[in-house]
């Protein structure tokens, strides 16, 4: 007779089976895909040819090396340090100020909040087409606006020194709904009655009860919409695509789009990999970063 399976087993089967299916698709989707991209990225592979040969780190002194290069990432880092604060803290801003609407005026705190919420939840290509019609240099209404006040109209897509800051401004506009519903839910999910301790132990005032309360509780919170905006925020395409293609003069060209022009418009596939490895190592590490310096910070046992 077949001797039964030992526990130690049946309970290691057991795990296989559950957990077997989602390890297959994270190796076949992510790890698979990454050491590809990697082994092309030393590599002068392009689209549709039958053979490639070795350049070692050629794409990346490449990359590092031109003018181009460097400029889509300063301006990746730019876009990014622009954006990645400016619509955390907006967004808590707003969370805040609805939050507390909702006690006195729930009824325009809810349309305030799908107002709000309308960027994210419409197509940001279709965002960006309204966009650019606002800002046309003769007949948009920001520029007919600066003039009806006594300002200057500004070339806000053409102007080298403007287009940068320009799409940062539209990546604000479109990350902070989205940022504050995640600061809601941080927020709906603090007890009531910390609030009725600190202010038992002194903490009464509004600004008060937010830095002893409501900051700490959210620490979580504000982890994850960091991670989540710095995400969006360095793989920017979207706009840069429809509004400037990068320009004028690759004065607005970030990773993410010149990783789509030399992999898929130029067919470079060895260098569009090397700028997928850097676009990837960048992320990762700020992400690190991310954890390691807010993460201890934001768990209370």
């Amino acid at each position: 007779m077949m001797r039964a399976i030992s526990p130690t087993l049946r309970n290691t089967l057991t795990n296989a089976w559950l957990a077997g299916p989602a390890t297959l698709a994270l190796l076949a989707f992510i790890f698979v895909p990454v050491t590809i991209v990697a082994v092309l990225s030393l590599t002068d592979y392009q689209f549709g040819a039958r053979s490639f040969g070795w350049v070692g780190l050629d794409n990346y002194s490449k990359l590092f090396g031109s003018t181009l290069g460097r400029r889509a990432i300063t301006n990746t880092l730019i876009y990014a340090a622009i954006v990645i604060p400016v619509s955390v803290g907006f967004g808590l801003l707003v969370a805040v100020g609805l939050f507390r609407m909702s006690d006195w005026a729930p009824r325009l705190s809810n349309v305030l909040r799908s107002i709000y919420f309308l960027p994210v939840a419409a197509t940001l290509v279709a965002m960006s087409v309204s966009w650019q019609m606002m800002l046309h240099p003769s007949l948009g209404v920001v520029n007919q606006t600066l003039i009806a006040i006594g300002g200057t109209p500004q070339n806000w897509l053409s102007d080298r020194g403007l287009v940068l800051y320009t799409l940062a401004v539209i990546g604000i506009w479109h990350s902070i709904g989205y940022n504050m519903v995640l600061f809601l839910a941080g927020l709906a999910a603090i007890p009531a009655d910390l609030y009725d301790a600190a202010e038992i132990d002194g903490a009464g005032g509004n600004w008060s009860r937010f830095w002893t309360v409501t900051w700490p509780l959210l620490g979580p919170t504000t982890l994850f919409v960091l991670v989540i905006t710095a995400t969006n925020a360095f793989r920017v395409f979207e706009t840069v695509a429809t509004l400037t293609k990068g320009g004028p003069a690759f004065a607005s060209d970030t990773l993410v789009y010149a990783l789509y022009r030399e992999g898929f418009i130029y067919f470079k596939a060895g260098y569009a990999s090397a700028i997928t490895m850097v676009f990837f190592a960048v992320l990762l590490t700020l992400t690190l970063i991310q954890f390691r310096l807010v993460e201890r910070r934001v768990h209370y046992r």
